[in-house]
């Protein structure tokens, strides 16, 4: 039987795993159930299983950004996963781009309800800061193929950044395509990790490319 997911958000696991930072990931919960499909953020079979889909989801690539101090996520969308990075990273730059207007106004509004110091949402498209951001490290969920998101983002990172984003079990079968635009770069060969957050929550797929 599957677990209800307001019963998973308010599970000891869930609130131990967040810590601190619970309560604004619940608010943020709280206002994706509420707004997120009536804004077209999410999909109606989404509502009901936000916390395991996307919210834990979005928060197992945290782990492998520890060392970065500036965070580009690209398309963020609904906020999935830079919202939850800069909930969870409040010592980092966390810069989200999104070329649609009404989410750009959506990821502004969240910014300011959970009080996230740590956030700018930039409006446009990631080619269009070509050359003008050098961050650490550069994220995105559920965006494009590999070979796209590789000309997308190689290009906001400082040399030796990295490109960690969450991916779907395939991602091997996009590498192969991707290796002429990563050679452009001077890549690192991509690695396939494994996200984990809490028990019984489904393990995440993440690729992490460093920039030569």
């Amino acid at each position: 039987m599957e677990r209800d997911d307001e019963q998973i958000g308010q599970s000891a696991a869930v609130r131990d795993y967040f810590g601190t930072h619970y309560a604004a990931m619940y608010r943020f919960y709280e206002m994706l159930r509420d707004q997120g499909e009536l804004r077209g953020l999410i999909g109606p079979r989404e509502v009901g299983r936000l916390w395991d889909r996307h919210l834990l989801n979005s928060a197992a690539v945290v782990p492998y950004l520890s060392s970065a101090r500036s965070i580009v996520d690209v398309g963020s969308g609904a906020g999935l996963p830079g919202i939850v990075i800069a909930v969870q990273r409040p010592d980092a730059e966390v810069i989200l781009i999104e070329p649609m207007e009404r989410r750009v106004a959506w990821l502004t509004e969240v910014s300011e309800e959970l009080g996230l110091q740590n956030v700018e949402v930039r409006h446009g498209r990631a080619e269009e800061y070509d050359g003008a951001l050098e961050a650490d490290a550069v994220t995105s969920r559920a965006v494009a193929a590999l070979s796209k998101l590789v000309r997308m983002s190689m290009p906001l990172l400082r040399p030796g950044g990295e490109m960690v984003v969450l991916k779907g079990r395939n991602v091997e079968r996009e590498i192969d395509p991707a290796l002429k635009v990563l050679r452009r770069f001077k890549a690192s060969e991509p690695e396939i990790l494994e996200g984990s957050t809490v028990d019984g929550a489904e393990v995440t797929t993440i690729l992490r490319v460093r920039r030569g």
